[in-house]
């Protein structure tokens, strides 16, 4: 491991807006359960997370255009993490947190529909058939979100996968869910999608759209089953 990735791992132990649980204990109740608007963040402003955040690029641009509500991004790479803990802190952003995590755990961190809104954008597609439950949008990780998001709440999947993109209208299909919006090139049809789905530009994005790749959006509700 490189000094500037231990370096960074350590200065997290000591970053404000960085939260590093563990492995999350049963008979223990993490502090900032149901308590992360008012006690954290301190406001009553919305909660939401982007999921396998990497850098926090979408967290970042979500939470300038939005300043009443909370944003968390969530990623187990800490060294990732660090680079969107530390633009928070440098621009000011004290309604931005970053927590690090394996996704399956956040159940023991969020109360009952305590999360307004999940974003899952650009997540690795884990192609590979025999690695399907690690896709964000399987059933196995759909059960996972209604532990925690509100029953009005949304999970919003943008990627340039187009089998991640597949996959998960499939999966809908199959659990009854239908999708709120979705679209196959979000740029080419971008006046019919909410702003911020073609506003913010992830680093890994611009690079797709050079290699002239469509990117996809679909957003659902998986609390509301047929």
């Amino acid at each position: 491991m490189g000094k500037d990735k231990l370096r960074r791992y350590r200065e997290n132990e000591s970053l404000p807006n960085v939260i590093q649980p563990g492995r999350p204990v049963p008979e223990e109740v993490f502090k900032w359960k149901g308590k992360w608007a008012k006690e954290y963040f301190g406001n009553m402003g919305k909660l939401i997370l982007e999921l396998g955040c990497g850098k926090g690029d979408y967290t970042l641009g979500l939470a300038r255009r939005n300043q009443k509500d909370n944003f968390i991004g969530v990623d187990i790479k800490g060294a990732r993490i660090w680079r969107g803990a530390r633009t928070a802190l440098d621009d000011g952003l004290q309604h931005v947190a970053f927590i690090r995590s394996p996704i399956e755990w956040l159940p023991h961190f969020f109360a009952q529909e305590e999360v307004d809104d999940i974003w899952i954008t650009f997540p690795d597609p884990q192609l590979k058939r025999k690695r399907t439950k690690k896709r964000l949008t399987s059933p196995g990780f759909l059960d996972h979100y209604r532990r925690f998001l509100s029953g009005e709440g949304l999970v919003r999947l943008k990627t340039d996968s187009a089998e991640l993109f597949e996959f998960t209208n499939e999966v809908l299909d199959q659990e009854g869910i239908t999708a709120e919006i979705k679209s196959d090139d979000v740029y080419a049809q971008a006046d019919l999608l909410p702003p911020e789905v073609s506003a913010i530009t992830t680093f890994y994005e611009s690079r797709f759209l050079a290699e002239g790749k469509p990117i996809h959006y679909v957003a659902f509700n998986p609390h509301k089953r047929s």
